[in-house]
């Protein structure tokens, strides 16, 4: 575990300066499996257990976003038995977020290209999204067969075909995480040091962080939740700006 986490946490305490939107890349799943002599494709399933409580954690503490990075467009590569095993549990997560999002008004987004996903999850996915568009409570993003590049270069030919020019502002409007706040604080588990096309509009002032514990040991533990917050708190984002950066001035 993290040597950081010798002086105890007080897992009550929030920081006072909170990243409005936090994004996981959830990596090291079969690792984790692995290491406990499990078959790999557990750790997809532990990995996935106890978003929800993640999710009302870091929204009781003041975060209106939190995003989570499941599948890439190069995850395709992986065996059909894997790929197929996470789709399945990719529908099943999703019809329980669909309760979760009813009962604690939180809006769902799923970002990324559906149309190589199954039927039935493509259809979940639409059907998750609308019936949690109007609520207020919070906003919730699965990144699901999604690529950085792939947004952009979408947004570019979209643009194009609306034949104006295009400032940074509105650009930005052609983005599938347009609606989305900036990131504040991205989290990397399982001591990957990348940010493997996750983002990379969204990214650009965020704060990084990278843990060696594996997603299936972050998902389930507050003090590493509460560690995350704790060490944003302690950096000085300056935006491009001096020591004394207006945090509160930051367009949202």
């Amino acid at each position: 575990m993290f040597n950081l986490f010798k002086k105890k946490s007080n897992l009550q305490k929030t920081p006072a300066k909170v990243p409005q939107h936090i994004a996981f890349i959830c990596d090291g799943n079969r690792r984790w499996a692995e290491m406990r002599g499990l078959p790999p494709l557990m750790g997809h399933k532990a990995g996935i257990a106890n978003f929800e409580n993640l999710v009302d954690w870091f929204m009781e503490r003041g975060v209106s976003t939190v995003t989570f990075f499941l599948f890439s467009t190069e995850n395709w590569n992986r065996t059909k038995e894997e790929i197929d095993f996470l789709m399945d549990l990719f529908y099943s997560e999703m019809k329980k977020n669909l309760a979760h999002a009813l009962k604690k008004n939180l809006r769902y987004r799923v970002i990324g290209t559906r149309e190589r996903l199954p039927k039935k999850l493509a259809a979940m996915c639409d059907k998750l999204e609308r019936e949690s568009a109007e609520n207020t409570g919070g906003t919730v993003v699965f990144a699901l067969n999604y690529g950085g590049q792939d947004e952009i270069i979408n947004a570019v030919n979209n643009a194009i075909a609306e034949g104006e020019p295009v400032t940074r502002e509105t650009f930005e409007t052609f983005l599938d995480t347009g609606d989305l706040l900036p990131i504040d604080l991205m989290v990397r588990t399982s001591n990957e040091f990348r940010i493997s096309n996750f983002l990379l509009w969204k990214l650009a002032y965020a704060e990084l962080l990278f843990i060696p514990e594996h997603w299936p040991d972050l998902v389930k533990s507050e003090k590493l939740w509460q560690f995350t917050l704790d060490e944003y708190a302690k950096r000085n984002r300056r935006f491009g700006g001096g020591k004394k950066a207006n945090y509160s001035g930051r367009k949202k």
